[in-house]
């Protein structure tokens, strides 16, 4: 389990888009890894194997899961717009890059950061979202271009 952690939340937050969901969701996927460890085939790789059940576990999480909704700040208390710092910068960039992958279906989204996050291959990402390889290919290509495209504006505010 410490080896896979990091990777199984990383993973679940793909799928959910939040942190304590997916950690929820790596522990309910572990559990289940355990339960099913019988089916294991050894020849096989396994973290695929248990990233696959994980991403199922959060994938049951989020269709069980009932919509939260928080109320929005006072417009007070919001700060008057990005500081210069870099950290600041970077932490924008980040919120926004979350939104944009937010906007992704699932399975796209789980497909792009599984090889562009986590440096899975394409052949990886099919045995563990269970789809052909050819998919996950036009899924990464077709996610990415949305990214571009959600993102273009950020682009063109950084020249």
């Amino acid at each position: 389990m410490e080896r896979y952690a990091a990777q199984a939340r990383r993973v679940a937050r793909a799928v959910l888009g939040d942190p304590d969901d997916a950690d929820d969701a790596a522990q309910d996927g572990f559990l289940s890894a355990l339960v099913k460890l019988a089916q294991y085939d050894s020849r096989r790789p396994f973290g695929p194997w248990l990233m696959r059940i994980v991403a199922n576990a959060a994938t049951d999480r989020r269709r069980r899961r009932n919509v939260r909704r928080a109320e929005p700040l006072d417009p007070s208390l919001v700060g008057g717009g990005p500081r210069p710092d870099a950290a600041a910068v970077q932490s924008e960039l980040g919120d926004r890059l979350r939104a944009a992958l937010a906007e992704l279906p699932e399975r796209r989204r789980t497909a792009v950061v599984l090889f562009d996050v986590e440096g899975y291959s394409h052949a990886e990402i099919a045995g563990i979202l269970g789809i052909p390889e050819g998919t996950v290919r036009s899924e990464v290509f077709h996610g990415r271009r949305r990214l571009r495209a959600l993102l273009e504006d950020w682009k063109e505010q950084e020249k």
